[in-house]
C-alpha cells in the first residue's frame, strides 16, 4: 500500500472517524461495543450497547486511534428499567456492555492505523456464530464478512444456546464447544502441542470447512491468516468510515 507521501493523524489532526452500525435482520439486535484497554486507551464515543430494532442505524464517532475493539450483536434479550437483564447469545452483563460478549457471537473488530500503519480489521467466527455480519468501508477497502447464517445448518455437536421457542441463536465453534474434551491441548484451540501455525493447520480443526465455505472472507480459527481472506487492511491515510452491517 502507498505510503512514502501519505499524511497520518496526530491529536491535532483527524480526531475521529465514523462508524455507522445497521441492523438489516428482520428481528431485533442489541449491539455492543468492546475495547480492550490493555491495548489502547481510545474508546468510541457511544454506549456500550443498545438496543437496534430491525432496518435501523446508529452512526457515532470513533477515535482514529481506536485499537483491540469489537463490536458484535446480542440476540434475544431481556432487559429492565435499569438496564439488567440477559441475551440468548453474545451476552455481557446488561445493556450497556461490561466486558466482552460470551460466545458464540460473530465479531467485528478493529484496529485503527497511526504512524503509518494501516486499518486492520476483521470478521471473526473463532469462538463461533450468531449473526451474519458484513464491513464496508467508504473508500471501497475489501469486505469482511460472514453472509451466511450458519445456524440453521449448524451440526448438532455445536448447536446452542437456543431462544424460547426452541430455535437455534448460535452456532459454536469446534474449540468452543469443547468436544475433543482437552481445551487445554487441543488442534480444535490450537492449544498445548498445537500452538503454532505449522502445529496447527486448518485440517486439523474439526468443521473448519463448515464455516469457511459459507464465510470465506471471515477469520475461523486461531491461525487463519494463512488462508489470505481473514484479515483485512485500509491504508490509514485514506481515513476511511466504516460500515457495519448485522444480516447484509
Amino acid at each position: 500500500m502507498p505510503a512514502c507521501s501519505a499524511v497520518y493523524p496526530t491529536s491535532s489532526a483527524v480526531a475521529s472517524r465514523m462508524f455507522t452500525v445497521t441492523n438489516n435482520c428482520p428481528y431485533t439486535v442489541w449491539p455492543a461495543i468492546f475495547t480492550d484497554l490493555n491495548v489502547g486507551s481510545a474508546v468510541p464515543n457511544h454506549t456500550r450497547g443498545w438496543e437496534a430494532p430491525p432496518y435501523t442505524s446508529e452512526t457515532f464517532p470513533v477515535p482514529y486511534n481506536w485499537a483491540s475493539g469489537r463490536i458484535w450483536g446480542r440476540r434475544d434479550c431481556s432487559f429492565d428499567s435499569n438496564g439488567q437483564g440477559s441475551c440468548a447469545s453474545g451476552g455481557c452483563n446488561g445493556l450497556v456492555c461490561d466486558g466482552i460478549g460470551q460466545p458464540p457471537a460473530t465479531l467485528a473488530e478493529w484496529t485503527l492505523g497511526t504512524n503509518g500503519q494501516p486499518d486492520f480489521y476483521d470478521v471473526s467466527i473463532v469462538d463461533g456464530f450468531n449473526i451474519p455480519v458484513r464491513i464496508d468501508s467508504t473508500k471501497g477497502c475489501n469486505v469482511a464478512d460472514c453472509p451466511a447464517d450458519l445456524n440453521s445448518d449448524c451440526p448438532d455437536a455445536l448447536k446452542g444456546p437456543f431462544d424460547s421457542a426452541g430455535n437455534t441463536v448460535g452456532c459454536n465453534s469446534a474449540c468452543n464447544a469443547g468436544i475433543d474434551k482437552n481445551q487445554a491441548n487441543s488442534s480444535n484451540c490450537c492449544t498445548g502441542d498445537h500452538d503454532t501455525p505449522a502445529t496447527c493447520p486448518p485440517s486439523g480443526v474439526q468443521y473448519y470447512s463448515y464455516f469457511k465455505n459459507s464465510c470465506q472472507n471471515s477469520y475461523v480459527y486461531a491461525y487463519d491468516e494463512s488462508s489470505g481472506t481473514a484479515l483485512w487492511t485500509c491504508d490509514s491515510s485514506l481515513q476511511t468510515d466504516y460500515m457495519l452491517t448485522f444480516c447484509p
